[in-house]
């Protein structure tokens, strides 16, 4: 813990912000929001409360994991048009 004078310091303000710089490196490298919450010790809620608004760039890579295992959900315009299909049938 840093001491009250280099806390409000343009030092003590430096580290916080090297803090924050990893925290939210760390969360766009894909570490899973959990084990960077406790390298940082916080729980996760305050994390992502914190950071969620940083994280970016995932969703092509989680896309392409998805579909290569094969669970990438049908677009909603499909979903709609199965869901009235299958009534229509059963009418």
């Amino acid at each position: 813990m840093l001491p009250p004078q280099v806390f409000d310091s343009p030092t003590g303000r430096r580290v916080y912000d090297n803090r924050h710089t990893r925290l939210t490196k760390w969360l766009n490298d894909g570490i899973p929001p959990a084990q960077v919450a406790e390298w940082a010790g916080n729980s996760v809620p305050v994390l992502l409360a914190t950071y969620a608004r940083c994280v970016d760039g995932q969703l092509p890579d989680l896309k392409r994991r998805l579909e290569a295992a094969g669970d990438l959900p049908d677009p909603v315009e499909d979903q709609c048009a199965d869901s009235l299909g299958a009534r229509r049938k059963s009418s």
